[in-house]
């Protein structure tokens, strides 16, 4: 008996060739925004000593708590985590390698995070995110410029129905104050939270605000405001930064129970939030986080950032999104003069730009023709050994109306340029 075929891991997924034409595309569009903004790309281990999560993410979170990918090096018996989010990594690499000393740091990176979540829809165990950081920055500017170039992101994408929530937690002293008002507000509702509630109420009252249970609506509503009691410099960045935003006509809405998830966040947080991605609607989210600096080793320094996943922008992007193909030209050959010619034609093709499959394996000019036909590409150009003899090959349109010509191939490169190929 045969054993059953090695299935890929709940939440992790594979990224098949009829879909990585649209994360490339979202790649290049991402990575050349975030260059016009003076970003610098920095990439950073997938795999990490946990302290570094349990000291930056926070003991009492959720994701250290129950989500971290956590095991023990057999090697060296050290705890080591999959990275489930990349501010941590990055405030690491910038202390360990000093780029402080130089300034002032704004940084993005790519790729894959892991948290064992239970997998659904908008919501995987393997995602992958673009992160932007931004080092050394104390003033609401930053902040500022993060949620403006979000907003070009998505006029770029052509993306619609994203709305800007926004809160201030005010200082790490502001936010220690009101994490006892909360915890203070909620204890004599006892038995009404539940137990995961309670037991959040008394390690981290200010996850509660999070909740999504309608029956735990009415609580949260009438529990105290942060905005209410923040100080005068945690309230005057807030209002400078919303002044800003309407300078630059960036919609917002104020929501006084929106706290993020991290335990490294002040001040500024925020979320853009789209209207069409079900209960998993949160398509970018970050603030400031201006102590996690001083908590891994360094010197004080402010920070800002933010974090936008790429599984959730690609839903979005997949409406109306057009079908990739690999390639402009697909070269039929056949013949032993043609099949030689056949390479040096196709290298020429590729030095002026154009997309080139040359087939293999032989077979007719009937049966290549049709292999032409299901690649998808725009063009034949198709060489036997009498148009190898004359260096000559013809072009055969296959996805619009025109005749098949015979020519050079410098002509040939001219018409294909003159069809925007």
């Amino acid at each position: 008996m045969k054993d059953k075929n090695i299935q890929p891991i709940r939440g992790m997924s594979d990224v098949l060739p009829g879909q990585t034409y649209l994360w490339e595309y979202l790649e290049d569009t991402v990575r050349a925004w975030l260059q016009s903004y003076g970003y610098l790309n920095i990439r950073t281990p997938i795999l990490e000593k946990t302290d570094l999560f349990v000291r930056s993410i926070g003991e009492t979170t959720d994701i250290v708590e129950k989500e971290m990918y956590t095991f023990t090096d057999r090697l060296n018996g050290e705890s080591l985590t999959l990275r489930p989010e990349g501010t941590a990594s990055c405030v690491r690499a910038v202390l360990q390698h000093n780029l402080l000393y130089s300034g002032p740091q704004r940084l993005y990176y790519t790729g894959p995070m892991f948290r064992h979540e239970r997998p659904q829809q908008g919501r995987f165990r393997q995602f992958h995110q673009v992160g932007v950081e931004a080092l050394g920055y104390p003033g609401p500017d930053i902040d500022a410029e993060h949620i403006i170039m979000c907003e070009r992101l998505w006029n770029k994408l052509g993306l619609t129905g994203i709305k800007l929530r926004m809160n201030t937690l005010g200082s790490v002293d502001c936010r220690a104050r009101y994490r006892e008002r909360l915890k203070k507000y909620l204890t004599p509702f006892g038995n009404k939270l539940g137990d995961s509630v309670r037991n959040r109420v008394e390690r981290n009252p200010l996850r509660v605000l999070d909740s999504k249970d309608p029956a735990l609506q009415p609580i949260i509503d009438g529990a105290p405001r942060l905005l209410d009691d923040i100080d005068e410099a945690s309230r005057k960045h807030f209002e400078e930064l919303q002044a800003t935003l309407r300078r630059a006509g960036i919609a917002f809405e104020i929501n006084p129970r929106l706290v993020r998830g991290l335990d490294y966040y002040n001040l500024t947080v925020f979320e853009w939030m789209s209207d069409k991605l079900g209960a998993q609607n949160t398509v970018c989210a970050g603030g400031r986080y201006d102590s996690l600096v001083e908590q891994l080793g360094g010197k004080p320094a402010p920070a800002c950032g933010y974090a936008m996943g790429i599984e959730r922008l690609l839903a979005l992007l997949q409406e109306g999104a057009a079908v990739a193909q690999p390639a402009d030209v697909y070269l039929v050959h056949q013949g032993e003069a043609a099949d030689k010619f056949a390479l040096q034609v196709a290298e020429k093709l590729r030095d002026s730009g154009i997309r080139v499959i040359v087939h293999c394996g032989g077979g007719s000019f009937k049966s290549q023709m049709k292999r032409a036909d299901s690649s998808g590409a725009r063009f034949a150009v198709i060489i036997g050994d009498d148009e190898a003899q004359a260096q000559q090959a013809s072009l055969k349109p296959l996805r619009e109306s025109g005749e098949q010509i015979r020519t050079g191939i410098t002509e040939i490169v001219d018409m294909l340029r003159k069809h925007h190929v």
